[in-house]
Protein backbone atom coordinates (compact mmCIF):
# COMPACT_ATOMS: atom_id res chain seq x y z
CA UNK A 1 0.00 0.00 0.00
CA UNK A 2 1.24 3.47 -0.81
CA UNK A 3 1.70 5.69 2.20
CA UNK A 4 1.40 9.42 2.31
CA UNK A 5 1.07 12.38 4.58
CA UNK A 6 -0.27 15.91 4.39
CA UNK A 7 1.00 19.31 5.42
CA UNK A 8 -1.69 21.84 6.27
CA UNK A 9 -0.94 25.56 6.08
CA UNK A 10 -2.62 26.27 9.43
CA UNK A 11 -2.46 30.03 9.01
CA UNK A 12 -4.57 29.89 5.82
CA UNK A 13 -6.95 27.05 6.81
CA UNK A 14 -10.45 28.32 7.58
CA UNK A 15 -11.70 25.03 9.05
CA UNK A 16 -14.33 24.52 6.35
CA UNK A 17 -14.33 20.76 7.09
CA UNK A 18 -14.39 19.71 3.41
CA UNK A 19 -11.15 17.74 3.69
CA UNK A 20 -12.48 15.80 6.68
CA UNK A 21 -15.72 14.99 4.88
CA UNK A 22 -14.09 13.78 1.68
CA UNK A 23 -11.06 11.91 3.05
CA UNK A 24 -11.62 8.27 2.00
CA UNK A 25 -9.30 7.04 4.77
CA UNK A 26 -10.95 9.21 7.46
CA UNK A 27 -7.60 10.41 8.83
CA UNK A 28 -8.19 14.18 8.84
CA UNK A 29 -10.00 16.15 11.51
CA UNK A 30 -10.21 19.72 12.74
CA UNK A 31 -7.85 20.46 15.62
CA UNK A 32 -10.16 21.49 18.46
CA UNK A 33 -7.14 22.44 20.59
CA UNK A 34 -5.71 24.99 18.16
CA UNK A 35 -6.95 28.29 16.77
CA UNK A 36 -5.12 30.09 14.00
CA UNK A 37 -4.77 33.89 13.84
CA UNK A 38 -8.12 34.12 12.03
CA UNK A 39 -9.89 32.21 14.82
CA UNK A 40 -10.42 28.95 12.92
CA UNK A 41 -9.64 25.39 13.97
CA UNK A 42 -7.24 24.10 11.27
CA UNK A 43 -7.28 20.60 9.83
CA UNK A 44 -4.74 18.05 11.03
CA UNK A 45 -3.77 14.52 10.06
CA UNK A 46 -4.66 11.91 12.68
CA UNK A 47 -3.57 8.32 12.29
CA UNK A 48 -5.76 5.92 14.26
CA UNK A 49 -4.81 2.52 12.87
CA UNK A 50 -5.62 3.91 9.43
CA UNK A 51 -3.06 5.27 7.06
CA UNK A 52 -3.01 8.21 4.71
CA UNK A 53 -2.50 6.91 1.19
CA UNK A 54 -1.61 10.26 -0.35
CA UNK A 55 -4.64 10.12 -2.64
CA UNK A 56 -4.83 13.97 -2.76
CA UNK A 57 -8.63 14.16 -2.47
CA UNK A 58 -8.23 16.56 0.48
CA UNK A 59 -5.99 18.88 -1.54
CA UNK A 60 -8.38 18.88 -4.47
CA UNK A 61 -11.44 19.81 -2.39
CA UNK A 62 -9.65 22.47 -0.29
CA UNK A 63 -11.02 25.82 -1.53
CA UNK A 64 -8.07 27.74 -0.09
CA UNK A 65 -5.30 25.42 -1.34
CA UNK A 66 -4.00 24.86 2.18
CA UNK A 67 -3.04 21.20 1.86
CA UNK A 68 0.15 19.76 0.41
CA UNK A 69 0.21 15.99 -0.11
CA UNK A 70 3.43 14.01 0.11
CA UNK A 71 3.68 10.39 -1.03
CA UNK A 72 6.41 7.86 -0.44
CA UNK A 73 7.94 6.64 -3.69
CA UNK A 74 6.73 3.26 -4.86
CA UNK A 75 9.15 0.41 -4.40
CA UNK A 76 9.77 -2.00 -7.19
CA UNK A 77 9.20 -5.67 -6.42
CA UNK A 78 12.96 -6.25 -6.36
CA UNK A 79 13.48 -3.46 -3.81
CA UNK A 80 10.66 -4.75 -1.63
CA UNK A 81 12.06 -8.29 -1.55
CA UNK A 82 15.51 -7.22 -0.31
Amino acid sequence: MIKGTIIVDEARCKGCDLCTLFCPQDVIQLDSNTLNAKGYHPAILVENEKQCTGCSVCAVVCPDVCITVLREPRQTRQQASH
